[in-house]
């Protein structure tokens, strides 16, 4: 009887050293949500637990005391955290670590290095970042402009046999260092000088790592066809898979075309070629001044260009090309539909278009020689970003409607208050989830969180990320369909998205009740991660 009583007392000890690790059993539960998990698959009502950064349960009627803390979702969508394939933050992600206009649009993932911009020394990149800790993961591709810039500057030649070699080893120790693939701007210089065959030596490299080739092909205006197949190409005989960058047709002469490509792309897909595209929701984009100019004439640099504008022969057959070709694709008479969205030199230009800045350096209505003078003054001057007004809604919606289309910003981290940029910089996906979702129903509910979420995660590797699932890295958003709005507009453009209430990084708030924390729990992300 004695030994029953000390074996009662022994279990019942037992029983309460346990229960303080019951209590530690979840980090985080989440109740009362509507689960889309990623797959594309219909919502259904669930509760998540969370522990050590991790999905560590999903199903009723989890054990509330069983959690440090129990977050009440109050019927609103609990989604995987979107992964942004396409940005460029090098240089403001270190300005603002935070990456606020990034995590209240609802992004837990960002991917930059994009139309062959990137760093070429990963490794130290990827150790500032981790030494400065950030809100979002990151992962980078390899720029193949940065790669010929590094090597042989801004030349307008092919690269002789010795230089190929020395931008294959760039290439190579990027991919080493954790690159998730190479990307290339074919229209911006000097990737533009590059011939197919370049582009292809340097994809064989990123195949050799699994990595992905992404694209901002040659041309997305008359020639974008020819374009497209360019990269389908590379993608072909480099072995690897291809995403096309920002699809679009642009120019009003190409509106109406977007099925041209989408057929194109269905037609590798259908040859065994690993194809998708990226997208950004809205009718302009926004790049620099320099691609309103033949790219010969950017060659080898500003003081290059000065040059060759101080020679009216030379100058006269820049101006031509911008009236013969320039025009001609953007399908527009005068450059009314290029607006500056940041021109350091004079700031009471930001927010104009080329035509509006004419008439106010010149103080009368300016003729389309005077604004093509107004863009070689501001070149001179140091460029500018631009917004360009160029694209159709029509095709907006049918390239969303394709189901390999992902979602994508195409921008940066945004300094509130600074500059006009683009909005999509602030809304991209909540303007996907409001606008095409809820108001205009063109794709459903679960298959555009398919499109933020799991597609870029299988495209870029990223096995433990883009499913709400067990075992995998807990990045979530939870937002209310039914209000999620994109606010920033073109004329206002610093507003940030409202309806997304929650987000988690690897399990730990980044937003909470609609208010960055300031938590940085971001990891750096490679290929084999």
């Amino acid at each position: 009887m004695q030994r029953f009583s000390s074996a009662l007392l022994g279990l019942a000890l037992c029983q309460l050293l346990a229960q303080p690790l019951l209590a530690q059993r979840y980090d985080l539960l989440i109740r009362n949500g509507r689960i889309v998990d990623g797959s594309g698959n219909p919502w259904y009502r669930a509760e998540i637990a969370i522990k050590s950064g991790k999905i560590v349960a999903i199903g009723p009627d989890l054990a509330a005391n069983e959690a440090v803390e129990v977050l009440d979702a109050g019927g609103m969508v609990i989604a995987p955290g979107f992964i942004d394939v396409h940005t460029h933050v090098e240089g403001s992600l270190e300005d603002t670590p935070t990456a606020d206009n990034f995590l209240y649009d609802g992004v837990t993932t960002i991917i930059t290095g994009n139309c062959g911009s990137s760093n070429t020394n990963l490794a130290d990149y990827f150790a500032k970042l981790r030494t400065l800790q950030i809100s979002p993961n990151f992962a980078s591709l390899m720029g193949h402009n940065a790669v010929r810039r590094a090597v042989m500057k801004l030349s307008r030649r092919n690269p002789s046999p010795e230089e190929l070699v020395k931008m294959e080893a760039i290439m190579d120790q990027g991919m080493r260092d954790g690159a998730v693939g190479l990307s290339t701007g074919l229209i911006y210089i000097p990737g533009t000088y590059a011939s197919t065959a370049e582009v292809i030596a340097l994809a064989k490299v990123a195949a050799k790592y699994r990595g992905v080739y992404a694209s901002h092909i040659r041309n997305e205006a008359d020639s974008v066809l020819p374009a497209i197949r360019e990269a389908i190409d590379i993608g072909r005989q480099a072995g690897l898979p291809v995403e096309i960058s920002h699809l679009k047709t642009s120019g009003r002469n190409n509106w109406d075309r977007s099925s041209e490509l989408i057929a194109a792309v269905e037609a590798a897909r259908a040859e065994g070629i690993d194809v998708n595209v990226d997208q950004y929701p809205y009718t302009a984009s926004s790049t620099n001044l320099g691609v309103l100019l033949p790219s010969w004439a950017l060659a080898d640099g500003d003081s290059a260009l000065a040059t060759r504008l101080a020679d009216p022969v030379t100058k006269k057959q820049i101006v031509k090309s911008i009236k013969d070709n320039t025009l001609r694709q953007s399908g527009s008479k005068r450059l009314d539909y290029a607006f500056v969205a940041r021109h350091r030199a004079d700031s009471s230009c930001n927010g104009k278009n080329i035509q509006q800045i004419a008439a106010q350096r010149l103080g009368r209505k300016p003729s389309l020689n005077d604004e093509i003078e107004t863009v070689l003054q501001l070149m001179l001057a140091g460029g500018a970003q631009m917004i360009y007004h160029t694209m159709s809604e029509e095709d907006i919606k049918r390239i969303l409607q394709y189901p390999n289309t992902m979602i994508a910003s195409d921008a940066g981290v945004a300094k509130f208050g600074r500059d006009v940029p683009h909005p999509r910089a602030y809304g991209t996906n909540a303007r996907v989830l409001g606008r095409y979702v809820r108001e205009l129903k063109i794709i459903r509910l679960e298959d555009a969180v398919r499109r933020m979420t799991s597609l870029p995660a299988q495209r870029f590797g990223f096995g433990d990320r883009g499913l709400l699932k067990l075992g995998l890295a807990a990045d979530l958003v939870i937002f209310d369909p039914d209000q999620i709005t994109d606010q920033a507009t073109f004329d206002k453009p610093h507003a940030y998205a409202t309806g997304i209430a929650h987000v988690y990084v690897n399990g730990v708030a980044v937003v909470r009740a609609g208010k960055h924390t300031g938590a940085r729990p971001g990891q750096v992300l490679t290929r084999a991660e």
